[in-house]
């Protein structure tokens, strides 16, 4: 199947292409009800939903597969379907094929703000305060999240993990067969403890499938992710709610405790 056609079954419409960050070519898209044009570069679904909020509350999609568009991506399409569905935004991001680098414990991201190797992961780190929420997927490799993506969130959270807090997140994995339980395990640990809600389904977030095409077979899967994105898009609803009402995040407690197992 033609990658246009196969987006129109998604519900989207392609644009165009376009160079994004690190000079990658993506695609533009917008859902086939939007009035608005989506976002350029790394952006692969814009805040297009004619249903949008008031707010503009938005959630950012992290594909850590090598494959742009494979069945990652596939399962993200459909969670960021339903976040416009329910009026919020949804954007996609790829991180690309070039290798990043993981954490090398240097400690200079205290004083810098960022990390000290400035590449996509700082690009990311300077965005992530406009998001209401995160969803970040992976393919299995090993029973475990993909050299891309884990060297990408180790650096992230190490970096940056106080913008992200109490912001809702959630992970997604896909798999041909198995491990995909660990490797959502895996995922889902950066949120829980870094004090984010954990969004979750109707069951374990993953799909099944070694193509994109059999990977929407996977009816309960692709179901999974629309319920996924719904859940994700009432609870960063509730959270905006209840600061309007005066319901702010708790805070971290301080100072905060630090045992040692061997002393």
């Amino acid at each position: 199947m033609d990658r246009r056609e196969a987006l129109k079954k998604m519900g989207y419409s392609v644009l165009g292409v376009t160079a994004g960050w690190l000079g990658l070519d993506t695609y533009l898209l917008k859902s086939s009800a939007a009035a608005d044009t989506a976002a350029s570069g790394r952006v692969i679904a814009g805040n297009t939903s004619e249903n949008k909020t008031t707010n503009n509350m938005k959630v950012l999609l992290i594909n850590g597969s090598p494959n742009r568009e494979g069945c990652t991506f596939t399962a993200l399409a459909e969670v960021a379907g339903a976040l416009e569905a329910d009026g919020v935004g949804a954007e996609i991001l790829w991180l690309g094929k070039n290798a990043i680098n993981g954490c090398v414990g240097c400690g200079a991201c205290r004083k810098l703000g960022k990390c000290v190797i400035d590449d996509i992961v700082n690009e990311t780190l300077e965005r992530v305060v406009s998001f209401d929420g995160f969803v970040v997927g992976s393919p299995v490799h090993y029973a475990a999240a993909s050299g891309f993506i884990t060297p990408f969130m180790d650096r992230l959270f190490y970096a940056g993990s106080g913008r992200m807090q109490y912001k809702p997140g959630a992970a997604i994995v896909s798999c041909r067969r198995a491990g995909s339980t660990a490797a959502l395990d895996q995922l889902n640990k950066y949120f829980t403890i870094n004090n984010m809600p954990l969004v979750s389904s109707q069951y374990w977030n993953m799909v099944h499938g070694n193509t994109q095409e059999q990977v929407r077979q996977d009816l309960e899967g692709m179901q999974i992710m629309r319920t996924l994105g719904r859940n994700m898009a009432w609870l960063v609803k509730c959270i905006a709610a209840g600061r309007t009402a005066g319901a702010e995040a708790p805070g971290p407690e301080q100072p905060r405790a630090v045992t040692n197992f061997i002393r």
